[in-house]
């Protein structure tokens, strides 16, 4: 698990925090390479019940991913399949002004693989295990004493 951690830390990302003013909209450009799974968090350190629409772009203004954001914290996912600037753009829909943070980013998803077929194999190895034992597992019943 540590070695996915790493490795979702080492995609390419960029951060952004910035106040939005209502009715207005904010973009975060990223260029990714190949294709895969990139992801956009939304944070809303002082969260007051604001709503926020999401929409990610690719490398010809279409909408790949779109979402109404009213929660403190948002996580999408979205797939890209070619090489380019992939945009995302947070529109602020409420009557009042929000301070946000936006983390656009790729996954990295194609190398933990590796580390995906060690924690499941990891997994069915103490599942096993466990069978085993608790198969062979008696439990002793002590003597009653019919009077």
């Amino acid at each position: 698990m540590v070695w996915i951690s790493l490795v979702f830390v080492e995609g390419e990302k960029i951060t952004e925090q910035f106040l939005l003013e209502p009715s207005n909209s904010h973009h975060v450009n990223l260029d990714f390479q190949g294709n895969g799974i990139g992801y956009y968090k939304i944070f809303m350190p002082d969260y007051l019940g604001y709503e926020v629409f999401v929409q990610v772009l690719d490398y010809n203004k279409n909408i790949i991913s779109e979402q109404t954001v009213h929660t403190k914290m948002s996580v999408g996912y979205f797939e890209f399949e070619k090489n380019g600037k992939y945009t995302i753009s947070v529109s602020n829909i409420s009557k009042e002004k929000i301070n946000m943070q936006v983390e656009f980013g790729e996954t990295n998803s194609e190398n933990m693989i590796p580390s995906g077929i060690m924690i499941l194999v990891g997994v069915i190895l103490i599942i096993s295990i466990s069978f085993m034992k608790l198969k062979n597992y008696k439990i002793e019943h002590p003597d009653e004493n019919i009077s």
